[in-house]
């Protein structure tokens, strides 16, 4: 039997059988199921479950939190069911028969944004930082850019990428559609350069430029303006959908021999004909009108009303995955008003709802349990990704998201009675600050308190009534300090003294460093093998009472690809306190520059005492540290 085989059984039963799921696969730290009827799961069963940390449902599809082991997890339960897994893609469109029409729209939006996101983040933090130095008066009441000629040429550079990502936008949301919808990429390319041509007048120019002025191709019957739309959203995905169908329509009736030259040919050529003359015009008048409604909205004598039902619900909104169109306003109000009082409510929803984690962690800080959620998730949301925070905590209690919409809601007010705009979006949570324009950043800050102090307060409060014990200790653990003996013979010192950063800062967890002088290691405690790695140099031990610890023997010894090593265990393998688990050949591994400096570092955080260093220490010897409880 399994590690995971009980678990994998009951949550087969759980889910509603083998014949309820369609769909099966997960990711970094969840199962993801397409299930025929979801009524049918069996969520507080579920979540009774041992290896399961929580379930939520979004875009059709049923996940369950596993965790890290989630892959050893997915390939026990994919021999327990029966069931060969899929890829998330096919799951994905396995999901959509789950959703309504306005979720499939909202899901296709996002599937757009999702591969910019990157460049918009990237974008929004160089924006932020030309602020800082070409706005903030920071010497002598004059800004870095009006006393240093270097600061000035930073300004000037750093607009060369600024400029890429947002006045370049149509380039990119072109070749996410095309990329999306399975057609040439490069085609999606060359149609938004059309949009954004040098050859036409800059769009943001446009407003400024009499009529009179603006160039424009004369056709003899027709006259076109010659009109860039650089940053504008919806009319590039609406040229992109053009180049899409006509690319499917020529593809589906061409002849293969001459589809080579057809189909590119008369798909590009007619979408850029389109885009110029009915579907740029049509997507930028729309993109006006929404952003006219939205800013006149919160511009207007009711604008704290609208911000207080909006900070309110906007989590809810990511929930339902409606909450991809908000990029698109975002990046319309920026192009027409030239910032954005919209994404920063966005923010600090992001903030509202991570401090509202903040208060369950506080609240749980003995039930270690919980805290693997809470923690990840946590990070998270400050770093403006709410999905892990919103599903994996604040839902599953429900008065955590209640309290971060609240927070949220009094922040938003805060936010637009002051006007407080952004002027990119991208930067979300506690960085997002970076993103305001910095003569707003004093009332933002204000509003990030609010996100902060208001959640984290209430949660407490609403949770010390609300949490049950098993809540807030979840099981106890079975000792309180466990014994552990050397693994290794040799020179025992400090880990924060070797030359790997990633052990010496401990940012794996604390932890030894011994400098072998004997080629034999041995397991510290009982317990199970969870890590091996192929090539023989690293070794991770969970003990029987849930402490983890990982051996890496010697320095860069992942180069040998297993030369020099004899292992003796493999993943899922018990062993007892002393077994050997490598052999190691000490002469070997010098003989190829290779350090015997062997960090072991308990991998899951626990508190450590260490008894002495700059010693010499035989495998065996159980004076070496102490484990706390």
């Amino acid at each position: 039997m399994g590690k995971f085989t009980k678990d994998c059984e009951d949550l087969l039963k759980y889910v509603g059988g083998k014949e309820n799921i369609n769909a099966v696969t997960h990711c970094v730290t969840r199962m993801r199921f397409v299930l025929a009827d979801p009524s049918k799961a069996d969520v507080d069963a579920i979540e009774e479950i041992p290896s399961a940390k929580g379930t939520f449902t979004q875009s059709g599809q049923f996940q369950v939190i596993i965790g890290n082991e989630v892959s050893e997890f997915y390939n026990e339960f994919t021999k327990v069911s029966g069931i060969e897994g899929v890829s998330k893609e096919a799951v994905k469109s396995s999901a959509k028969s789950n959703q309504t029409i306005l979720q499939k729209i909202m899901g296709d939006l996002g599937e757009i944004f999702a591969p910019i996101i990157p460049a918009l983040i990237c974008g929004g933090l160089i924006l932020g930082f030309r602020n800082v130095i070409g706005d903030i008066a920071l010497v002598n009441g004059k800004t870095l850019t009006q006393t240093s000629t270097f600061w000035m040429g930073t300004y000037n550079f750093l607009w060369l990428i600024g400029e890429a990502v947002f006045h370049m936008l149509p380039v990119g949301i072109c070749w996410s559609v095309t990329k999306k919808m399975g057609t040439t990429q490069i085609l999606g390319i060359i149609l938004g350069l059309t949009l954004v041509s040098g050859q036409l007048l800059n769009g943001f120019a446009v407003a400024s430029t009499p009529a009179s002025k603006i160039p424009f191709w004369n056709f003899g019957f027709a006259h076109v303006k010659m009109i860039g739309y650089q940053g504008q959203v919806i009319a590039a995905i609406m040229a992109a959908f053009v180049l899409v169908y006509l690319e499917k329509f020529w593809r589906k009736v061409c002849p293969a021999v001459v589809s080579m030259i057809v189909v590119p040919f008369f798909s590009l050529v007619p979408a850029v004909i389109l885009a110029h003359t009915v579907v740029g015009p049509i997507g930028w008048a729309i993109g006006d009108a929404i952003a006219k409604v939205v800013y006149g909205g919160l511009t207007s004598p009711f604008a704290v009303l609208f911000a207080a039902v909006f900070g309110a619900l906007y989590a809810p909104i990511v929930m339902t995955g409606l909450h991809h169109m908000t990029n698109a306003i975002d990046m319309t109000l920026i192009s027409k008003y030239h910032g954005t009082i919209l994404w920063p409510m966005i923010a600090l929803s992001n903030i509202a709802q991570g401090s509202a984690v903040l208060g369950m962690a506080v609240l749980q800080k003995k039930n270690d349990r919980a805290q693997q959620v809470n923690i990840p998730a946590l990070i998270s949301c400050y770093l403006g990704v709410t999905e892990p925070a919103l599903f994996g905590v604040n839902l599953k209690y429900g008065f955590p998201l209640v309290c971060g919409m609240i927070g949220s809601s009094i922040a938003a007010i805060i936010s637009v009675a002051s006007g407080t705009m952004a002027a990119s979006i991208g930067v979300g949570g506690i960085p997002g600050i970076l993103s305001i324009k910095p003569q707003f950043w004093g009332t933002f800050a204000l509003a990030m308190l609010a996100a902060i102090v208001v959640p984290f307060l209430l949660t407490l409060i609403v949770g010390k009534k609300k949490l049950t014990a098993k809540d807030l200790e979840g099981k106890k653990a079975k000792v309180e300090h466990e014994e552990f003996v050397c693994p290794m013979t040799g020179h025992l010192s400090k880990i924060e003294d070797i030359d790997d950063q990633a052990f010496a800062s401990k940012a794996m967890g604390d932890g030894i460093a011994v400098e072998l002088t004997d080629g034999k290691v041995y397991a510290p405690f009982s317990g199970e093998i969870v890590m091996a790695f192929p090539t023989k140099h690293a070794y991770g031990i969970r003990s029987d009472e849930g402490k983890e610890v990982l051996m890496h023997i010697g320095m860069d010894t992942v180069e040998l690809n297993g030369e020099g090593f004899i292992s003796h265990v493999e993943v899922g393998n018990h062993v007892h306190q002393g077994d050997l688990i490598v052999e190691v050949d000490l002469d070997y591994i010098k003989s190829q520059g290779k350090s015997l400096v062997s960090p072991v570092v308990f991998t899951d955080f626990t508190p450590i005492s260490i008894q002495k260093y700059d010693v010499d220490v035989k495998a065996g010897e159980d004076n070496i540290l102490t484990l706390e409880a």
